[in-house]
């Protein structure tokens, strides 16, 4: 069967319930091929031979995932990601090297017979030891990506002054569906079936790399089985696949296994911060200052360069606080980059901050929920780095009432800890987004720029649509993202598929309805509509800030003989203003919660200090908990949203929950906590200290 037909046959959307979904590993198109990738066994290293009959090795394909870093002192150098390495390897699991086989296991079993010689260097694997250590790149002067100042330094008599260091270990995201792709060039034009949160965002990289014309490259959406950031960007994999393919001229096959997942698919979190704040006797703060340090792994191509400023924008939340001073860095360290991960800063920031709120509550003795009430503003304010926030005070006042805070307290007693935090949620919504509409045969077709990981974005196409262009839902369906049909675009992550997503395909229907008026005049109907054809294509600029407000209660216990804790129960109180699928709110905020309790209790990318090895090589290992660790949630919508704008909500849980589970296990030992995740064994410690 045809690369061509294959493409047809591939509908959108289908049902992941009966089992209808396509993904990657579902295609199969005539004389492909797999690939496997022979990877660094060792975290630093020069490579002196790599070698192996019909391996595609670097020496042949030169190609660079480039990015820059600071010297000594500033001044950006560039720090080439190669996609396969030739020289130097710099992590575990760093491509250096493939093959292809007519099948897996025949491609598998030709690994072995690529010949590795390494002449070990000593890894750089803690961040704290980046600023001493030798630079881990020749040609570097340091180990530092990148380094921030926010704010201005300040001096304060404020009469408490309080310190902290606060930090969340690195995460690996493991999606249900590890990544992978599919990709064929004829002759002439290379197609790629991708699992992806982009397919454009895939195009604009790829290019750069096989530097192929634009007209002759195109990337196709498969079914995506969860992302949560690690398939919104570029990987080696990608470019050597299509290297393969354009030198074979024969599809290729690269599906990624589970354990190749944890060592070469990009972590998230991996942030330290270390706060000082002051306030007054009365519990209000007066200023912050912070110093973060960002594990930016190997190589610049995620997240981790832009990390420190991103979180350190964040660092007042939704708190009125009129002195702020952040520095921060990112470095460089033998470990995979890294890269987003559900929230992507925005829960690092939420951490640093929150648990701010609770160092003051509880040097004070005030209850954490009033020492909150007490900084937060009744009118719109922008903060001393930007950040514009609408009146804040009513909804946390109606959050505590509903969430029956005081309640909870106080039935729980000495049984429960209970913990409440607050957040914000800035949406990703610049530079904006794309959508197309058309209309043929008595049926609509959607294309949005942000494209379905899960997140069901057939209903906003649908809602939306619908309601602007008053067509019946059934005759409206969303297509797969596919650069041929949709030529520009951004894609999902930050939340912003429905907000920024939505308003485009608004736009879209008003430009479709201008159409429709100057071909069938100003009273046409909806029937009318479907009878003609018509096709519009929209790209919404925006760098307007949207921002969700949300609280979070969770309730834990803890076996003081064992370490161990259970979380009984959590709650969300969210404003995400209009919201078009509350099935999904729910969902969504279900699932970010799920992932804040592993983040919390269980998960960990853990390596080696001495040679860089990943102790965390499996996922029972990584600490990914099971549905049976995941107690009630219970997810509330504001009765009364701020505003009828729809607002982002799918990062909400990711990014609140985490400090409010965290203070649920300081209430439930009394005892307090720095650092996730919070393992038995250090829960066990700490209940133990004096």
């Amino acid at each position: 069967m045809s690369a061509s037909t294959q493409i047809e046959e591939v509908e959108y959307p289908k049902s992941f319930e009966t089992g209808q979904a396509r993904f990657v590993d579902d295609l199969h198109l005539e004389g492909m091929l797999h690939l496997k990738i022979v990877r660094s066994a060792y975290a630093r290293a020069r490579l002196v031979k790599v070698e192996g009959k019909d391996a595609i090795t670097g020496k042949e394909f030169k190609a660079n995932l480039s990015a820059v870093g600071e010297g000594a002192w500033g001044g950006p150098v560039p720090i080439p990601y190669p996609a396969l390495a030739s020289e130097y390897v710099s992590y575990v699991g760093q491509p250096l090297a493939a093959v292809l086989g007519k099948d897996q296991y025949s491609a598998e079993d030709l690994i072995e017979s690529v010949q590795v010689d390494y002449e070990p260097l000593k890894p750089l694997i803690d961040p704290e030891d980046a600023f001493g250590f030798e630079p881990i790149h020749p040609g570097m002067k340091s180990n530092i990506a990148t380094r921030i100042e926010l704010g201005q330094d300040f001096e304060s008599k404020a009469p408490i002054v309080l310190e902290e260091e606060l930090a969340n270990r690195r995460i690996s995201p493991n999606p249900m569906e590890p990544r992978g792709l599919v990709a064929h060039y004829d002759g002439s034009k290379l197609t790629v079936w991708a699992s992806t949160q982009s397919v454009h965002t895939w195009k604009e990289g790829l290019l750069g790399v096989t530097k192929l014309p634009r007209d002759s490259f195109r990337v196709i959406q498969m079914d995506t089985g969860g992302a949560f950031g690690t398939k919104s960007g570029l990987y080696p994999e990608y470019a050597i696949a299509c290297y393969a393919s354009m030198k074979t001229k024969r599809p290729v096959k690269w599906i990624e296994t589970r354990s190749e997942d944890l060592v070469a698919t990009s972590q998230g979190r991996g942030a330290r911060g270390r706060i000082k704040v002051y306030a007054n006797r009365e519990g209000h703060v007066s200023g912050v200052k912070a110093d973060i340090l960002v594990d930016n792994g190997a190589f610049i191509a995620g997240l981790g360069a832009f990390a420190p400023r991103w979180i350190g924008m964040q660092i007042t939340g939704p708190y009125m606080i009129s002195n702020v001073y952040v520095s921060g860095a990112a470095v460089l360290t033998n470990k995979v980059p890294l890269g987003p991960y559900r929230g992507a800063g925005r829960p690092e920031a939420a951490f640093l901050y929150e648990r701010m709120m609770d160092l003051v509550a509880d040097e004070l003795n005030i209850d954490p929920v009033e020492v909150r009430l007490r900084n937060i503003s009744s009118k719109s304010t922008t903060s001393p780095l930007g950040i514009k926030l609408e009146a804040y005070e009513p909804f946390l006042r109606s959050a505590v009432k509903e969430l029956r805070y005081y309640e909870r307290k106080t039935k729980a007693g000495k049984s429960k800890g209970i913990g409440f935090s607050c957040f914000i949620l800035l949406s990703a919504v610049q530079p904006g987004e794309s959508s197309r509409i058309m209309i043929s045969e008595g049926k609509v077709k959607v294309w949005m720029g942000t494209i379905n990981g899960g997140q069901d974005h057939a209903v906003i196409a649908q809602t939306v649509v619908g309601e602007e262009l008053g067509i019946p839902s059934y005759l409206i369906t969303l297509q797969r993202g596919d650069t041929s049909q949709l030529d520009q675009g951004v894609g999902t992550w930050g939340s912003r598929s429905a907000l920024i997503g939505g308003v485009a395909l608004a736009e879209a229907c008003a430009k479709l309805k201008e159409k429709a008026k100057e071909e069938l005049g100003p009273d046409f109907t909806p029937e009318d509509l479907l009878k003609h054809n018509f096709d519009v294509t929209v790209f919404h600029r925006n760098n307007d800030s949207v921002i969700t407000f949300g609280t979070n209660l969770a309730e834990a216990t803890v076996d003081r003989e064992t370490g161990m804790a259970r979380i009984s129960e959590c709650v969300a109180y969210y404003d995400c203003g209009r919201v078009l699928n509350p099935y999904m709110a729910e969902s969504q905020t279900i699932g970010g919660t799920a992932q804040a309790i592993g983040q919390v209790l269980y998960e960990e990318a853990k390596y080696s200090k001495e040679d860089g090895q990943i102790i965390t090589g499996t996922i029972d290992d990584a600490g990914v908990p099971s549905a049976s660790l995941i107690p009630n949630v219970q997810v509330m919508l504001a009765d009364h949203p701020s505003s009828e704008r729809v607002k982002g909500v799918g990062e909400g849980s990711a990014t609140g929950m985490p400090p409010a589970l965290v203070r649920a296990l300081e209430n439930a030992i009394g005892k307090g906590f720095g650092t996730t995740p919070l393992r038995p064994e250090e829960i066990f410690k700490k209940i133990n200290s004096m």
